[in-house]
Protein backbone atom coordinates (compact mmCIF):
# COMPACT_ATOMS: atom_id res chain seq x y z
CA UNK A 1 0.00 0.00 0.00
CA UNK A 2 1.07 3.35 -1.01
CA UNK A 3 1.16 6.37 0.94
CA UNK A 4 -1.26 8.48 -1.37
CA UNK A 5 -3.37 5.29 -1.61
CA UNK A 6 -3.26 5.46 2.67
CA UNK A 7 -4.06 8.88 2.67
CA UNK A 8 -7.36 8.43 0.30
CA UNK A 9 -8.98 5.56 1.90
CA UNK A 10 -7.33 5.47 5.60
CA UNK A 11 -9.86 2.53 6.09
CA UNK A 12 -7.83 0.69 3.90
CA UNK A 13 -5.13 1.18 5.76
CA UNK A 14 -6.39 0.18 9.15
CA UNK A 15 -7.72 -3.04 7.78
CA UNK A 16 -4.66 -3.63 6.77
CA UNK A 17 -2.59 -3.23 9.96
CA UNK A 18 -5.60 -5.18 11.44
CA UNK A 19 -5.73 -8.05 9.07
CA UNK A 20 -1.41 -8.04 10.13
CA UNK A 21 -1.97 -7.88 13.42
CA UNK A 22 -4.35 -10.66 13.75
CA UNK A 23 -1.82 -12.47 11.50
CA UNK A 24 0.69 -12.87 14.09
CA UNK A 25 -1.47 -12.20 17.44
CA UNK A 26 -0.05 -14.09 20.46
CA UNK A 27 -2.70 -14.13 22.51
CA UNK A 28 -6.19 -14.81 21.03
CA UNK A 29 -10.19 -14.64 22.50
CA UNK A 30 -11.19 -12.18 25.23
CA UNK A 31 -7.14 -11.73 26.58
CA UNK A 32 -6.02 -10.59 23.06
CA UNK A 33 -9.09 -8.62 22.74
CA UNK A 34 -8.28 -6.55 26.16
CA UNK A 35 -4.62 -6.64 25.38
CA UNK A 36 -5.41 -4.46 22.03
CA UNK A 37 -7.62 -2.33 24.11
CA UNK A 38 -4.96 -1.46 26.59
CA UNK A 39 -2.40 -0.74 23.37
CA UNK A 40 -4.75 2.66 23.36
CA UNK A 41 -3.42 3.35 27.41
CA UNK A 42 0.58 2.69 26.25
CA UNK A 43 0.00 5.03 23.24
CA UNK A 44 -2.07 8.09 25.26
CA UNK A 45 0.92 7.72 28.09
CA UNK A 46 3.23 8.38 25.27
CA UNK A 47 1.53 11.55 24.04
CA UNK A 48 1.88 12.63 27.92
CA UNK A 49 5.58 11.87 27.78
CA UNK A 50 6.07 13.87 24.89
CA UNK A 51 4.13 16.82 26.12
CA UNK A 52 6.28 16.45 29.02
CA UNK A 53 8.99 16.68 26.77
CA UNK A 54 8.44 19.25 24.81
CA UNK A 55 7.48 21.92 27.57
CA UNK A 56 10.20 20.78 29.49
CA UNK A 57 8.45 19.69 32.40
CA UNK A 58 10.95 16.90 33.94
CA UNK A 59 13.56 19.21 35.74
CA UNK A 60 15.81 16.52 35.16
CA UNK A 61 15.87 15.92 31.43
CA UNK A 62 14.68 18.89 30.56
CA UNK A 63 13.55 19.82 26.97
CA UNK A 64 13.27 16.31 25.07
CA UNK A 65 10.38 16.33 22.80
CA UNK A 66 9.08 18.57 19.92
CA UNK A 67 5.37 19.66 19.37
CA UNK A 68 5.79 17.88 15.84
CA UNK A 69 6.60 14.68 18.61
CA UNK A 70 3.26 15.32 20.69
CA UNK A 71 1.13 15.37 16.85
CA UNK A 72 3.28 11.93 15.93
CA UNK A 73 2.10 10.54 19.39
CA UNK A 74 -1.22 11.76 18.79
CA UNK A 75 -1.51 10.12 15.62
CA UNK A 76 -0.17 7.12 16.97
CA UNK A 77 -3.67 6.77 19.63
CA UNK A 78 -5.87 7.54 16.38
CA UNK A 79 -4.46 4.75 14.69
CA UNK A 80 -4.22 2.77 17.36
CA UNK A 81 -7.85 3.26 18.56
CA UNK A 82 -8.94 2.88 15.18
CA UNK A 83 -7.64 -0.25 15.07
CA UNK A 84 -9.03 -1.49 18.29
CA UNK A 85 -12.66 -0.56 17.13
CA UNK A 86 -11.87 -2.39 14.12
CA UNK A 87 -11.14 -5.05 15.94
CA UNK A 88 -14.22 -5.25 17.62
CA UNK A 89 -16.53 -5.41 14.64
CA UNK A 90 -15.64 -4.97 10.98
CA UNK A 91 -18.08 -2.55 10.18
CA UNK A 92 -15.20 -0.14 11.98
CA UNK A 93 -16.05 2.64 9.30
CA UNK A 94 -19.65 2.56 9.55
CA UNK A 95 -19.68 2.79 13.66
CA UNK A 96 -17.23 5.43 13.52
CA UNK A 97 -19.10 7.71 10.77
CA UNK A 98 -22.75 7.13 12.73
CA UNK A 99 -20.85 8.16 16.28
CA UNK A 100 -18.76 11.27 14.98
CA UNK A 101 -22.24 12.26 13.32
CA UNK A 102 -24.30 12.29 16.48
CA UNK A 103 -21.20 13.96 18.06
CA UNK A 104 -21.08 16.40 15.58
CA UNK A 105 -25.41 16.74 15.94
CA UNK A 106 -24.96 17.09 19.74
CA UNK A 107 -22.05 19.28 20.16
CA UNK A 108 -22.75 21.39 16.88
CA UNK A 109 -26.17 21.42 15.99
CA UNK A 110 -28.75 20.24 13.78
CA UNK A 111 -27.24 20.16 9.97
CA UNK A 112 -23.92 19.76 11.30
Amino acid sequence: MTTDEAAADPWKTVDALWAWLESDRPTGGTEGLLLRMLKLSEEVGEVAQAVIGATGQNPRKGVTHTWDDVQSELCDVVITALVALRTLTPDAREVFERHLARVAQRSLGPGA
